[in-house]
Formats: structure tokens, sequence, C-alpha cells
């Protein structure tokens, strides 16, 4: 694996973009260091440096590691029950949708915040979701890892510099802590029609249409925010 020397690293970030943003006020991110949009190639190197388990194939691409979970894990998927979408949602007993209330997603999204700003640095991706100019959303991620910031380097469409400059305040934005786990105590409740639970494990994976975030806890797995956009 490869080890930088610390005068070697990429320059991060002007955070202002960052400070200056309404996300970042009410969620308390305030990471010591921030590389945002960086080209892959220093996504491949910071991956190589700093990520175990991590190589190059033979043809080019960038092999990690997930961790346990190799796929994505719908039944750790909540959706935030409130009077502002809940009409606009398919709620029930055979509903994909898990129910959760917006104390366990903020309690969640505090978790997650407080371990990103832990960390020596995170990854900034500022991109775009659908080729339609008027029907297009602005789209960040915040993540631990450079592979994930790679990721989504590929599944999102990339801004061109004069775009990133303007970027100014994302329409949604997923906080990636996936190297973290939830607390599968932290509440219990009720889903779509049936008795259940906010949290059933070390993994949970929670999204606000109100508050248009998603929360990534206990999975490192990158699909995990591809889906959400979809969502």
């Amino acid at each position: 694996m490869l080890r930088f020397n610390s005068d070697n690293l990429p320059t991060g970030s002007d955070m202002s973009f960052l400070a200056s943003s309404r996300f970042a006020k009410e969620s308390g991110l305030a990471p010591h260091s921030v590389y945002r949009n960086l080209p892959p190639s220093q996504l491949y190197e910071l991956a190589l440096a700093f990520e175990p388990g991590t190589h190059i194939t033979s043809t080019g691409a960038l092999a990690t590691l997930s961790g346990e979970k190799m796929g994505r894990s719908p039944k750790d998927k909540r959706v935030v029950r409130d009077p502002e979408t809940e009409k606009d949602l398919w709620w029930g007993p055979h509903s994909p949708n898990y129910v959760m209330d917006d104390r366990t997603f903020l309690t969640n999204r505090e978790r997650a915040i407080d371990y990103l700003n832990t960390l020596d640095r995170v990854y900034v991706v500022d991109a775009f979701v659908n080729w339609d100019p008027a029907s297009r959303l602005k789209v960040r991620v915040v993540t631990s890892r450079a592979y994930h910031a790679l990721f989504m380097h590929n599944m999102l469409i990339r801004p061109t510099a004069q775009e990133l400059e303007e970027f100014g305040e994302p329409d949604f934005v997923i906080y990636n802590a996936g190297a973290f786990p939830a607390n599968k105590y932290t509440n219990v409740g009720r889903r779509g029609g049936g008795e259940g639970k906010y949290m059933t494990s070390q993994t949970s994976i929670d999204l606000s249409l109100k508050h248009k975030e998603m929360v990534i806890l206990g999975t490192m797995y990158a699909g995990e925010m591809k889906k959400g956009v979809f969502t």
C-alpha cells in the first residue's frame, strides 16, 4: 500500500463553500479538511494510500473492499414519515418504505456528523442529477472514503469548472458515514402498517424528503448512495 508523505497530499479545498451552506450550518458539519471534486487520478492515489485492501486491477480499475456489506441492505433503509411529504409516498404492509420518525433521523444524522468531524479528511462531490436543466437537481455527497467519491464522480453529471464555482446551495445532501455503525437501540417504532423498529441493526440508511438529506451508517457499499439519488 502506498503511503503519502504529508507534504505530498493534495491541497484541501477552500472550505468557504461548505461553511456557508445551510445544510452544514444546520447539521453541524465542520470537517478538518475537505477534498472537493478531485479528479480520478488523485482519488485513486488517496484510496490506495488510506483505504486498506485497495488495489488497481489489470484493466486499470480501482478495486476495494466495502466491509461486511457487499450489496444493498433494503431492510435497513428508512424513509422519514412527516406531514409535509407523507401523502406523496406509498405506505402500508407491502410497501418497501420502512418508516422512521424525524427525531430518530436527526439522531442518526448527528451520529454521522460527529464521526465525519473527527476525520483528518472528508471528500465532497458536488454534481447534478438529470440531464434536463429544467429538472436538474444539485447533489452534494459528503463521505469519508475516496472510493465513494470516485463512485459518485462516475454516477452523477459532473459540473464544469464554472458550474462548480457557481454551484451554491445543493438541493440534496448525502452524509455517508458508512464506516461508522448505527446504534440499533436508538429508537423503536412502527413500519408501514405493522409493528417494527426504526433501527434493526448497526446499518441504517435514512432518507428525509423534508430535510432533503440522506444519512448512511454501518455500510460502506457505494450503491446505497446511487439508490438514494434514484429515490
